[in-house]
């Protein structure tokens, strides 16, 4: 079995050669930043009739943080989103996610491509309102999914788009976050000054 450091590196560097824009910090691989693409709808089997799955997050773009405890991969990495996103199992402030399978239930059988291949597509496909970090973004997609997914496209168009990410990764207070004093709150100055304005 290869060493702890071994897997790490070779799990960075998979995903760095995977279509993933990898952004590292501080010129390590225990630190980065991923650039995540809302999944496309889903195709769903039910009772035999294929029906499709329309993903509200579909066009929104993230950038997401990832840190790599030194005991990974028998410890699961921690995962934050940087740039703003409306859903029940993600911290609007912080951007911290909650998932079982990263939180609980992670396996060294699992690699980083596994998080940004299946699980967080998966989170924003299928949300747990019943387990929330945003018991805001909870409560509205039990009462009124329709205004819950308009909810969620007007932050992927306000917060999570392409320009959102390239601009937070030139962005001067960027040099903050990768020191760890802004990613407290999983958000750069920057974003402040975005998060600032009335919410829709």
């Amino acid at each position: 079995m290869s060493s702890p450091s071994k897997r790490r590196d070779m799990d960075v560097m998979k995903l760095m050669m995977s279509d993933y824009t990898v952004e590292t910090i501080n010129d390590g691989i225990n630190e980065f930043n991923v650039e995540f693409h809302g999944p496309k709808e889903s195709n769903v089997i039910e009772a035999f009739s294929v029906a499709s799955l329309y993903c509200p997050y579909e066009g929104g773009v993230w950038k997401v943080r990832v840190e790599l405890p030194d005991a990974y991969p028998y410890k699961s990495p921690s995962i934050g989103f940087i740039n703003k996103i409306f859903h029940p199992n993600v911290d609007e402030l912080s951007g911290s996610v909650c998932l079982d399978v990263i939180n609980q239930s992670w396996s060294p059988m699992f690699d980083l491509l596994n998080v940004f291949e299946v699980f967080l597509p998966q989170l924003l496909l299928y949300p747990n309102a019943s387990d929330p970090l945003n018991g805001d973004a909870a409560s509205l997609m039990m009462k009124d999914k329709a205004q819950y997914d308009q909810k969620v496209r007007e932050y992927c168009e306000r917060y999570a788009k392409k320009e959102h990410v390239d601009n937070n990764v030139t962005d001067e207070s960027d040099d903050e976050a990768s020191n760890g004093e802004a990613y407290s709150d999983g958000r750069s100055d920057s974003e402040d000054e975005v998060a600032g304005r009335a919410d829709p």
